[in-house]
């Protein structure tokens, strides 16, 4: 009984092909006809901070700044904390600003030195008393 073996001649199923169509496996693309690389693989991208993660940084280093601050200068004059915590606040706002937050979008430019600022009126208010 002879072999079967497939007929090159005949058409034979309708493949796509790479060099032309997007290659998709159910709703996912997995080729494309410019790069053959699947849709989720990025090739040339760099990882790149959202300005969340800047804001959020932000925050976080001030709350724990000021808190220490205020715990370790809680016996000195208010004039010392407020003026220290302020200081610390400026430079987190300017490290944030040099991270990146200058070049987001409006609204994080505006909640960043809001947001910090609020903290910092915190420990103004808890200081006043010491003054």
């Amino acid at each position: 009984m002879p072999e079967d073996k497939p007929d090159l001649n005949s058409s034979g199923p309708d493949w796509p092909d790479p060099n032309e169509d997007d290659i998709m496996a159910g709703d996912r693309r997995i080729s494309r006809p410019d790069s053959r690389l699947p849709d989720w693989y990025i090739s040339d991208a760099a990882y790149r901070p959202i300005p969340i993660v800047w804001f959020a940084a932000a925050v976080i280093a001030q709350s724990i700044a000021l808190f220490a601050i205020a715990m370790v200068f809680a016996s000195k004059s208010g004039w010392f904390t407020i003026g220290l915590s302020t200081l610390v606040t400026v430079g987190i706002l300017h490290w944030s600003w040099q991270r990146g937050i200058k070049d987001a979008a409006m609204g994080w430019r505006v909640a960043t030195p809001v947001v910090l600022s609020m903290q910092l009126l915190l420990i103004i208010f808890s200081a006043l008393g010491r003054i």
